[in-house]
């Protein structure tokens, strides 16, 4: 079989969901903040991969205006019963502190592409709920289990409880069926069933350097469950030079020909600091099922860089230019924030130009005008030309690298108090918890009142670099310093040590804190991968 790289899906695409119906895979993540909610991706070959879905995608299924940085859609389930599709996944409202607010839904479909339902309201015990289908035509809902009182610990365990189909809602006892290991913060359930055993896959360690692949099995669902003997069966935790790092939170999937394999988060650091700018990524290793009756991981448990799948890998997808335009809507590739209503923050046009409406400023939790698809290279380079006259300084717009409140940079058109247009960086690097930002060029570059303005980014490893041009020029010309673009990754995301969830995007946004709802027209968006040297683990 050929060597595929990881990670198979890069950038910002963590807690893998793996599904198989008949010939076709599919992979499920988490979304967080963003909105569509839920990414599915398709492959026939587990190397070659499509974004086919996002399947909360209308106010009656999700609103999460209001939700903090890294709340939102955590750690979806996909799952199919021979009828349907069901998709299980917790809209997080709040994380930080003692409580944590964790809503439980269901919802379901007859195909991948949709009709999505409403969703079915289920619990708010804790987060990362799994369903699982027993060959007895009975459904079970597991979900990590949280003590705000610490006895002993916030992660208090997997709890588990038989979810009725047709009441919609959870029945009968429930139980704790496993408290984890010493590694403690055990978390993103999924149950499987095979020779007699229930095995129950769990991640520990919590989604930093520490992550794992916790491994337990029963001869009854409701346990006892005695763990792995190797305990995990996928971690870097040891081995902080593997090339990938922070590796948990998995899926099983068997291929049609009896091969397994593992999916599961992973991270690639860079600098000194080793902050994972692209996020946490999804990655798959091969695994086997000893005479014993336990799973392992093929030359794990550290995972392998490179693995055996049935098909190799056609890059040129993944490393050609992007050149959007949105005559047909927002291309697939873009998301926006939080809200289910996008007729008050952007429109396209059949002239192929996409408009943002002026809301909150950038960063806000409820509403602001900011379309960004993910950074999935660790060097590339990002352009727009933007059509916008705005009248004071509480009215900008512009292209960012963005990844929360706490950690952007932003290369503005906006203008003095006296009207004169200008260009003005506002850069947000780790300020934690007080939002302040800094200015690399305190007074602006002032421009012209009337024409375009091409406005583009470069970034090379960590080193990010503003330009622009005026309307009638040709060559770009820099404007400010170059600036740390390893900022905009999970590790400077403005929370408690890996507390930050998604990654770095690229994209534009426009804000008018006049409230006036200035609009801001944009001719395209490119994004360019480039190859660079310091890209050691670029696949």
């Amino acid at each position: 079989m050929p060597q595929v790289r990881n990670p198979i899906l890069p950038g910002f695409n963590p807690d893998p969901s793996i599904l198989r119906v008949g010939e076709d895979y599919y992979i499920a993540t988490s979304t967080f903040e963003w909105y569509p909610g839920v990414q599915i991706h398709h492959s026939r070959d587990l190397a070659n991969w499509e974004l086919v879905a996002r399947p909360l995608n209308r106010k009656s299924q999700l609103d999460m205006r209001g939700n903090p940085d890294s709340c939102g859609i955590w750690a979806p389930c996909l799952s199919h019963d021979g009828e349907k599709f069901w998709l299980v996944y917790t809209d997080v409202k709040r994380k930080d502190g003692s409580f944590k607010d964790t809503p439980n839904y269901i919802v379901t479909a007859p195909a991948i592409e949709g009709p999505w339902s409403d969703p079915i309201y289920v619990n708010s015990s804790g987060f990362d709920p799994s369903l699982f289908h027993d060959d007895d035509g009975r459904k079970w809902f597991v979900n990590m289990l949280w003590d705000h009182r610490r006895r002993p610990q916030l992660f208090e365990g997997i709890v588990l409880q038989e979810f009725d189909p047709k009441a919609g809602k959870l029945v009968g006892p429930r139980k704790n069926i496993y408290l984890g290991t010493d590694l403690a913060l055990v978390e993103g359930p999924h149950l499987y069933k095979r020779n007699g055993w229930y095995y129950l896959l769990t991640a520990e360690g919590g989604t930093g350097y520490e992550h794992a692949c916790t491994f337990a099995r029963s001869r009854d669902i409701w346990g006892p469950y005695e763990t792995h003997p190797q305990k995990y069966i996928l971690t870097s935790k040891d081995h902080p030079h593997a090339a990938l790092q922070r590796a948990g939170h998995g899926d099983i999937v068997d291929t049609p020909d009896g091969r397994t394999y593992l999916v599961h988060l992973t991270g690639r650091p860079t600098t000194q600091f080793r902050r994972c700018v692209l996020g946490r990524e999804t990655a798959i290793q091969e695994a086997y099922w000893g005479n014993d009756d336990w799973l392992y991981v093929k030359n794990g448990p550290v995972p392998s860089l490179w693995v055996d799948l049935p098909a190799a890998r056609d890059d040129t997808k993944y490393w050609e230019e992007k050149r959007y335009t949105f005559e047909a809507g927002l291309h697939k590739d873009f998301q926006w924030l939080r809200t289910p209503e996008t007729d008050r923050i952007f429109r396209t046009a059949g002239d192929g130009k996409l408009t943002l409406i002026g809301r909150e400023s950038i960063g806000s939790w409820f509403e602001q005008a900011l379309v960004a698809r993910r950074q999935t290279h660790f060097s590339c380079d990002a352009e727009t030309v933007i059509d916008f006259s705005p009248t004071d300084h509480r009215q900008f717009a512009g292209l960012t690298a963005y990844y929360c409140r706490y950690n952007f940079f932003y290369l503005t058109v906006t203008a003095h108090a006296d009207g004169q247009r200008e260009l003005f960086i506002m850069a947000s690097e780790a300020s934690w918890p007080l939002g302040e930002l800094r200015y690399p060029v305190p007074d602006g570059v002032r421009i012209p009142n009337e024409g375009k303005v091409r406005l583009a980014l470069t970034i090379r490893g960590k080193e990010l670099q503003f330009y622009y041009a005026l309307e009638g020029e040709e060559e770009l010309k820099k404007i400010g310093p170059v600036l740390d673009a390893s900022i905009v990754s999970d590790e400077c995301g403005g929370h408690q040590k890996h507390g930050s969830f998604t990654g770095a995007f690229v994209g534009v946004a426009a804000s008018d804190l006049n409230g006036t709802a200035a609009e801001a027209t944009f001719d395209y968006f490119a994004y360019r991968p480039v190859p660079h040297h310091s890209d050691r683990y670029e696949i």
